[in-house]
């Protein structure tokens, strides 16, 4: 495998975590907690409140990301968890009170052998 193999657009992969999550007690509020360090504890990052996002390798890579997301969901409230490619990540348009921003850069992931 290539190195343009193995860092193309088409299979480096996003994922993005969005989770509405009950703070009304604090037993809710600690949940909450809990699950936003377990989230940047495995590598994401805030992208907006209650969005986070990840970026992976391969789609295995995500997936087994995914799965450790999966392992700690909090008891109650929502959570959607997207897998997108770098390609349509990148096509991502944000803006700031109407004035274009720069999207978050890509990290280079070191792997061992």
């Amino acid at each position: 495998m290539s190195t343009y193999d193995r860092y193309n657009q088409y299979r480096i992969m996003w994922i993005i975590v969005l989770f509405d999550l009950p703070t009304e007690t604090k037993k809710d509020i600690k949940q909450y907690s809990i699950f936003r360090k377990k989230l940047m504890k495995d590598g994401f990052a805030m992208f907006q409140f209650s969005i986070y996002i990840r970026n992976c390798p391969s789609k295995e890579n995500a997936e087994v990301h995914i799965n450790r997301v999966k392992n700690f969901l909090p008891p109650k409230g929502q959570v959607g968890i997207l897998m997108v490619t770098d390609k349509q990540f990148g096509e991502m348009e944000i803006f700031i009170s109407k004035k274009e921003f720069e999207k978050p850069s890509v990290t280079q992931q070191l792997q061992l052998f």
